[in-house]
């Protein structure tokens, strides 16, 4: 695997400290501890939180983050409960994202990503599982279905980054550069209010809050990021083999979701599902009510299969 592209945080030391106090805090609101797993890769150490991983007789679900956000962004205001059945669950840290997981990064236009994946599943001990992507994590889903699909139960796909190019529209590019050109609370908190969420009725409550600002700055001051952003994989798409389910909020302005839901129909040929969520930004993976979608459709699938072997 050749890796092209290297991110980094200035100071790791100090830096990991302080991403560490920050998953305390988490830990804390949500009074759980999250399982810490290092595995070595192709791509240097990628990390992952586990709940539930030494359990037998569960299902396992496998999520990838969005870019700029780390995989524990799914379970702010305990969201992984919407689930609604213990399941076996696995939070990549993807590798060149703001976390503790190395910044190699292969060319995202490669299969490596999907390779990469697929060693995880083998180190993890991982046969066959559901997988979660949001945005960029939706990326990683589709390359893990065209590298590994026989190890892939269903792939759910949320607001995901493959589906279109970013869009260029002036009101979406305003509210995400101008974190990055200057990242200031305020600004940051924009950003979140205008694109990721959508008050009222989409949010988080206000300590959840208060730690996506924190982390959001943290990223953008801290994480020198020179991993490449997702593309529309287009004819790629038509690879796929693998049940896919697509989660879409309508509220979506980084990949408006009726052009994301036209490229689906015309390009995913095993689209099993389409769930327009109303009033939801692009966080996605923090509502409630989408997290308890894909533990619907997991547990519909469980009882299916558990019905025609009988």
């Amino acid at each position: 695997m050749e890796i092209i592209r290297k991110s980094r945080f200035k100071k790791p030391d100090e830096d990991f400290l302080r991403f560490n106090n920050w998953v305390s805090m988490l830990e804390s609101q949500n009074n759980r501890t999250y399982e810490r797993l290092r595995i070595s890769t192709a791509l240097g150490t990628t990390h992952i939180w586990g709940l539930n991983t030494q359990e037998t007789n569960l299902e396992t679900l496998v999520i990838f983050p969005g870019a700029r956000t780390t995989s524990l962004f799914w379970d702010f205001d305990r969201g992984l409960d919407a689930f609604g059945h213990r399941m076996k669950i696995f939070l990549v840290e993807t590798n060149g994202l703001p976390n503790l997981s190395d910044g190699n990064t292969p060319d995202i236009k490669s299969l490596d990503y999907g390779h990469w994946a697929n060693e995880l599943f083998e180190q993890l001990g991982i046969d066959r599982a559901y997988i979660a992507g949001a945005s960029f994590g939706g990326l990683i889903c589709m390359k893990l279905c065209l590298v590994a699909p026989k190890k892939v139960k269903a792939a759910f796909l949320l607001n995901p980054g493959c589906l279109q190019p970013f869009s260029l529209k002036l009101k979406n590019l305003y509210y995400n550069l101008l974190p990055i050109i200057s990242p200031k609370r305020e600004n940051v908190e924009r950003f979140l209010d205008k694109a990721v969420f959508y008050e009222p009725f989409h949010g988080l409550l206000k300590q959840s809050k208060e730690l996506i600002i924190e982390y959001e700055v943290f990223a953008l001051t801290r994480y020198i990021d020179r991993t490449q952003k997702p593309y529309f994989m287009k004819n790629e798409l038509k690879s796929i083999t693998s049940e896919v389910f697509l989660l879409e909020g309508d509220k979506d302005i980084l990949f408006p979701y009726k052009k994301s839901l036209d490229n689906a129909k015309t390009h995913l040929h095993t689209l099993k599902e389409i769930k327009v969520f109303e009033n939801v930004g692009h966080g996605i993976e923090t509502h409630k009510k989408a997290l308890g979608y894909i533990g619907n459709c997991i547990k519909n699938k469980e009882n299916e299969l558990t019905a025609t072997t009988s």
